[in-house]
């Protein structure tokens, strides 16, 4: 049975389509991913908490829901926007549809609205809050709801909270040991990183310095995360702590680069409509190599900030922006791509056998 949906934009935009999943109102901030692919990973990502995500590509679940490969084990994501959603999916590795899934785990879709013009608007204007109503009811509460939203504070640690672990735990084997500080982990950063030998200890985003040397560990790795960086005040203190000890190989990726760099002395900044996606070229300023990355983050480092002891690494091809910075005298290094990809392409999974090596030295 077809239901019909409509999307608020806080600038007054309306999009009216038909629902997918359960009725009533997801709320969220607008955000665009141009991946053709990967729709189970963007939408269990931990980044997207908090966030309404719509795809570009026109058909989205057409090859199904394979749970092997979610980076959560629910969907993070409070909402998606399609232009339309396959009912009929093959690939030998589905089990479900992912109308069937969405509806399962309680989350809200929209579908037949023109997502090419939505995007377009995002691009102009910026990302901005916005509510999914679905179901006569929900369509009718929407406009309260919407400004319901627009008035709530959108508090990061909450956000990192409710996707990070509430306590410690191990996973894989081998003679080095990394402290993984999860404020919003994907599961194939911790899976990588074990592939390489590596005892990972994955802990709560709350963890004090004491905490990571409780765990005698080899390096420190901060993985990704939704929200603004700035608001995590904690956790920069704890990497700030680490990095002036000088002798703890600490790594970030995605809010993790973001977090260290704020621990440096730098600062960051909030985009107008942020990477995410699996196309995104950066090119590492030592070597010249351009690589093809995954990215999603509506936040970045702002290099002209970074302090003299710290270089700037690489940068984005697209608009120049920042994407990897390293200390010059200290083991600290880290990037705004995802390494891990999922989704997305491989072209960057050296670093985890770079962080690897620098611990293995010593």
């Amino acid at each position: 049975m077809n239901r019909p949906a409509v999307l608020l934009l806080e600038d007054g935009a309306r999009y009216a389509g038909t629902g997918v999943g359960p009725d009533g109102i997801a709320e969220g901030e607008a955000v665009f991913f141009t991946g053709m692919t990967g729709y189970e990973e963007a939408l269990t990502d931990p980044s997207y908490n908090g966030q309404l995500l719509v795809f570009c590509y026109p058909l989205i679940g057409n090859y199904g829901i394979d749970p092997s490969v979610r980076q959560h084990h629910r969907i993070v994501a409070s909402g998606a926007i399609c232009k339309r959603v396959s009912r009929h999916p093959s690939h030998w590795r589905s089990s479900s549809s992912l109308p069937d899934w969405l509806e399962e785990s309680g989350v809200r879709a929209i579908e037949g609205i023109d997502t090419r013009a939505l995007v377009t608007r995002l691009r102009e204007e910026g990302t901005m809050r916005a509510v999914l109503g679905v179901g006569e009811r929900a369509i009718t509460a929407a406009p309260a709801a919407l400004e319901r939203y627009r008035a709530k504070a959108l508090g990061t640690p909450e956000l990192v909270r409710a996707v990070s672990p509430a306590e410690t735990a191990p996973r894989g084997s081998g003679p080095l040991r990394v402290a993984l500080l999860n404020c919003g982990s994907k599961e194939n950063i911790a899976s990588l990183t074990a592939a390489e030998g590596v005892e990972v200890f994955d802990m709560p985003f709350t963890a004090t310095l004491d905490d990571v040397l409780a765990l005698r560990p080899d390096g420190l790795l901060v993985s990704n995360g939704p929200g603004d960086p700035t608001e995590l005040t904690g956790v920069v203190e704890t990497l700030r702590a680490a990095i002036e000890r000088r002798d703890l190989p600490t790594y970030g990726i995605c809010l993790g680069h973001q977090l260290i760099a704020l621990a440096l002395g730098a600062r960051t900044y909030k985009m107008k409509y942020g990477h995410r996606g699996g196309n995104q070229p950066v090119q590492d300023l030592r070597s010249g190599e351009v690589m093809i990355t995954a990215q999603n983050h509506g936040y970045a480092v702002d290099a002209r900030s970074l302090p003299p002891d710290v270089e700037q690494t690489m940068i984005n091809l697209n608009d120049g922006s920042n994407e990897g910075l390293r200390h010059r005298t200290l083991p600290v290094e880290s990037v705004q791509f995802h390494p891990e990809a999922s989704p997305g392409p491989l072209d960057a999974r050296d670093f985890f056998r770079r962080f690897v090596d620098v611990m293995r030295r010593g």
